[in-house]
């Protein structure tokens, strides 16, 4: 079992499969909102659906359309359950605190290197994260 403890932005009680890349992600452009699949060309999670997931990835980058598209997501039900961030930036923030969609950074351990998609992960409201293959 891993624990990690971070910085709760949103907070939320969820379990699911982490979805981990090492790379920043747009979600203006980067995700198609209809579907919840990756369509950045080149990403590490091209053609991979982000819906339901435990996504962990560094930070957002892009437009600050974005965090309205993360909002679309939430509505029509095709955002990830959660997202972990090494250090999040005010696109993901409001678009998670826009959705209702839980959302934790500066954690103990880096997420992005600790966590392997695959993983079950369980998120308490605290900021604590439990994970295992």
């Amino acid at each position: 079992m891993i624990r990690l403890k971070g910085r709760v932005i949103v907070p939320g009680r969820v379990e699911g499969e982490a979805l981990v890349s090492a790379q920043p992600l747009s979600f203006y452009g980067g995700v198609n909102p209809e579907t919840g699949v990756v369509v950045e060309r080149g990403h590490q999670l091209e053609g991979l659906n982000l819906t339901g997931k435990i996504l962990v990835f560094p930070y957002g980058k892009g437009s600050t359309v974005g965090s309205y598209v993360l909002y679309a997501m939430a509505k029509r039900g095709t955002a990830p359950k959660a997202i972990l961030n090494r250090r999040v930036e005010p696109v993901v923030a409001a678009g998670c605190i826009l959705g209702g969609i839980p959302l934790l950074d500066r954690f103990n351990l880096d997420p992005v290197e600790t966590l392997k998609t695959g993983f079950k992960v369980r998120l308490s409201e605290d900021g604590r994260v439990e994970a295992w293959p």
